[in-house]
């Protein structure tokens, strides 16, 4: 294992210097030997020593791991998987590499979908800095460490996070083990599978349950109807407010398509209209953020990249917890908008209009605790975004 991977680092040496080399053609024609000089210089290196390294590692297999070790190491495995703490492993860059079932009951989070991204997109956005720079410090070797965080998906909640070096048997890098309790344990309000509660095995959010009538699986809801049945409702509401707004008045059917989704759809609502350049006809937001509501109606719609991609793209664009802060662009004051709402998920869906064009674009924010929007209630402001832009192209 020791030797695949010192032959991998090599590889991956050898083709960021073949990069460099591709790089160096437009250097002057008089320095053009001393680049060909290393391109002969790589090759030989491949020649003398990738090439037989790969020889040997083909002729010996892949070193084989004793049915023993295999062994202890699924046994490791289900150990992680089964520990009732919610534990996280992550390397330097914070990306998460595995989840166990207590902390995918304890984030809200499935494993497969935290799997290759960062756990500081689960944040809130003032502690991701701080808990990259942490975790990156234990990486180095620097000692453990904690800090308290907050989960977006419950940010009232204080969350303590153990952070431990850990290498991984066979892997050349330091992995860290992040370990998530709850603040105020003793709290009784906080039930099983909730952000901040313990893991229960036997609670209804058990990974290990399946089926319909295994032990713990909470009894199935009308819960997915009653969610269908609101979505309808929303969209019968907008189509009323559509075929009620006066002909020829754009702003006006914008206005009345925002205040059907402000609040019982979205926590935010930012309507651009334009068929050239794009003005903002208007922003909803929660009655307590004046100012920021006001940031953001003095905003320009192109110098936010999401509105600009939709725009040249023409599709919707969902995001739960968004990765750049900076993706609706940022205020007068130099402050990302998604931050400073406090922005959990967001939905930017564009208002087609002929041969491929686009005449608005809406952009929806949810924050704080809310829950974030699902693929069913962005297919629905989609099918509600063509309403509108049907509605847009009538003649005055």
């Amino acid at each position: 294992m020791a030797q695949t991977d010192e032959f991998g680092e090599e590889l991956a040496d050898f083709v960021r210097r073949v990069s460099e080399l591709k790089a160096a053609r437009s250097v002057p024609a008089q320095e053009m030997p001393t680049v060909l000089d290393a391109a002969i210089f790589e090759l030989d290196h491949v020649a003398e020593q990738l090439w037989p390294a790969f020889q040997r590692l083909s002729a010996t297999g892949p070193s084989g791991i004793g049915s023993v070790d295999r062994q202890e190491q699924q046994l490791l495995k289900a150990l992680f998987q089964r520990v009732p703490v919610p534990v996280v492993l992550v390397d330097r860059e914070s990306v998460v590499r595995r989840m166990n079932f207590a902390a995918t009951s304890f984030t809200g989070v499935r494993a497969g979908y935290a799997t290759g991204r960062p756990l500081t997109g689960f944040l809130a956005h003032a502690d991701r800095a701080a808990f990259r720079s942490q975790a990156a410090a234990v990486a180095r070797g620097e000692g453990d460490r904690g800090l308290t965080v907050r989960l977006q998906q419950e940010p009232s909640a204080p969350v303590r996070a153990t952070l431990a070096a850990l290498r991984p048997s066979g892997e050349p890098r330091t992995a860290v083990l992040v370990v998530l309790q709850p603040v105020d344990e003793g709290n009784p309000s906080r039930s099983p599978g909730a952000p901040g509660a313990p893991y229960s095995p036997g609670s209804s959010h058990s990974p290990g349950a399946s089926g319909p009538g295994a032990p713990g699986r909470a009894v199935p809801s009308l819960s997915a109807t009653t969610r269908h049945a609101a979505l309808m409702d929303l969209v019968d509401a907008m189509t009323t407010a559509l075929l009620g707004s006066p002909d020829g008045d754009r702003p006006s059917v914008l206005a009345r398509a925002a205040e059907v989704l402000h609040g019982r759809f979205a926590d935010w609502v930012v309507a651009d209209a334009g068929d050239g350049r794009l003005s903002r006809t208007a922003v909803l937001g929660p009655s307590r953020c004046g100012e920021e509501v006001a940031a953001v109606a003095a905003q320009d719609p192109a110098a936010c990249p999401l509105v600009a991609e939709a725009v040249r793209g023409g599709s919707t664009a969902l995001q739960v917890r968004p990765e750049d802060p900076e993706s609706f662009g940022r205020d007068a004051s130099g402050a990302p908008v998604l931050v400073r709402a406090d922005v959990t998920s967001l939905l930017c869906v564009p208002l087609p209009g002929a041969s491929g064009s686009v005449r608005g674009v809406l952009t929806l924010f949810r924050s704080g605790s809310r829950p974030a929007f699902s693929m069913a209630e962005a297919q629905a402001m989609d099918l509600m975004s063509r309403h509108i832009a049907l509605r847009l192209a009538w003649p005055a």
